[in-house]
């Protein structure tokens, strides 16, 4: 029964986008509700992971994911999948965005708020969030698929069937892409940031 509702919800979230695209922005308000608590959870996880490099809280960063898609021109939606997607690779983006603001004002010579302080050996244990972002963008360049493989699973939160219907690949591709970009990114950032994803 629990199963046949979280299809239900699927097929309801990739109506309401389609409904979106098409112009419906009574769509959107009837969306909110469907896919906010899983954006919620996958900030949550984001902020938690990057915490040495982040300030943002996680409905904060919801909220802005939120105003960008609103803002974004008609997207072509294609299931509840490349939603999260989009997702993901905004929460990328305003997360990044957000270190380099904090990196700028550092060298500004501004004080670090002391909310803003963090625990040394959390930042140990993760990655820079700057650092994981260009080595993304390197991973990109050699391989777009395992890029987007690690975006979705890392940034997306979305499992290894929900990222194979999003890229229209098989679940062994995805699992195979997985390891193959994590020791990738590991060996490129020579951290253990993904050994817990």
């Amino acid at each position: 029964m629990g199963e046949n509702r979280v299809g239900e919800n699927r097929v309801g979230v990739t109506k309401l986008l389609m409904s979106w695209r098409d112009g419906d922005d009574q769509a959107l308000c009837d969306l909110i509700p469907l896919v906010y608590g899983e954006l919620r959870r996958i900030a949550s996880q984001r902020v938690r992971r990057e915490r040495s490099s982040v300030t943002l809280r996680a409905t904060a960063l919801v909220h802005e994911v939120f105003l960008r898609l609103v803002e974004a021109s008609r997207i072509d939606w294609q299931s509840r999948a490349h939603f999260f997607a989009i997702a993901a690779r905004l929460m990328r983006q305003i997360l990044v965005e957000q270190a380099r603001r904090r990196n700028a004002q550092k060298r500004a010579g501004q004080a670090t708020p002391l909310d803003e302080v963090t625990d040394l050996a959390a930042e140990r244990r993760s990655a820079p969030l700057l650092a994981l972002d260009e080595a993304l963008v390197r991973l990109a360049v050699l391989d777009e698929r395992q890029h987007c493989v690690v975006e979705l699973r890392y940034f997306g939160g979305l499992t290894n069937e929900e990222v194979a219907a999003a890229l229209g690949i098989s679940v062994a591709t995805v699992k195979r892409e997985w390891v193959v970009a994590r020791a990738w990114l590991h060996r490129e950032l020579v951290s253990g940031a993904f050994d817990d994803a």
